[in-house]
C-alpha cells in the first residue's frame, strides 16, 4: 500500500515509487567480512570522537559500497543534529554532482541535550542514506522515495551486519553528552 504522498506524485514518479517500493533486500554477499567494521563503528561512536567516527563510517560505507558494487560516497560526520519546529535531522544524502563524490551526513549528538546518538539509531541512519546512493547506483531508480520496499531494504542490510550476535555489546553504553548527564533516549530513526 503506497504512502500517502503517491497520490500527489506525477505519472512518472509513481512508476519510480512502485519500481522501488517492489524491490525488499539488498542482499550482502558476505556479510560477515563487514561485521567487524560495525563494531569499529560502535566502538568510535562510544567513544565520542567525531573525526574517529567518521573515519569508522567511511570505512564501513566504503566496505558496503564495494560489496554491492556501487561507486563509492563520501561521508562527513558533524556533531549535533540540526532542529527545527520539525524535529531533528539524523541524516543528508547529496546525490553526486559536478564530478563530485555522492555525499552521506550524519550528525552524531542529538539536538536538545547534545549527547552522543544511541549506536543502533546511528548505524540505521547510515544504512538509510547508503540505501538512497543504492536507489541511484545500484537500482537505477530516477528518485529515491521513501516507501515500505527502501525501509525494508534498510532493515535488511541493518540485520545482515548485526548478524545473529545482535549489535557489539558496546552499542548500548550510556555516555557523558556536553551537557554532562547521561543520554537519554533517543527520537525514534
Amino acid at each position: 500500500m503506497p504512502f500517502a504522498y503517491y497520490d500527489r506524485l506525477t505519472p512518472a514518479q509513481q512508476r519510480t515509487y512502485r519500481r522501488g517500493d517492489g524491490i525488499t533486500a539488498l542482499v550482502l554477499p558476505d556479510p560477515g567480512r563487514l561485521r567487524p567494521l560495525v563494531g569499529a563503528l560502535a566502538d568510535a561512536l562510544g567513544s565520542g570522537d567525531r573525526a574517529r567516527t567518521r573515519a569508522a563510517a567511511d570505512a564501513l560505507l566504503s566496505g558496503l559500497c564495494s560489496a554491492l558494487g556501487m561507486k563509492p560516497l563520501g561521508v562527513e560526520v558533524l556533531a549535533v543534529r540540526p532542529s527545527r519546529s520539525w524535529g531533528e535531522l539524523h541524516g543528508l544524502y547529496t546525490p553526486a554532482e559536478g564530478g563530485e563524490p555522492a555525499l552521506v551526513t550524519v550528525w552524531m549528538r542529538t539536538a536538545r541535550r547534545r549527547q552522543v546518538v544511541r549506536f543502533r539509531t546511528f548505524l540505521r541512519t547510515l544504512l538509510h542514506e547508503l540505501c538512497h546512493h543504492a536507489d541511484y547506483e545500484l537500482l537505477g531508480l530516477e528518485e529515491s522515495f521513501h516507501t515500505e520496499g527502501f525501509y525494508k531494504r534498510e532493515s535488511s542490510l541493518f540485520h545482515q551486519l548485526v548478524g545473529r550476535e545482535g549489535l557489539p555489546p558496546n552499542s548500548h553504553a550510556v555516555s557523558s553528552g556536553a551537557a554532562g548527564g547521561p543520554r537519554g533516549a533517543p527520537p525514534a530513526p
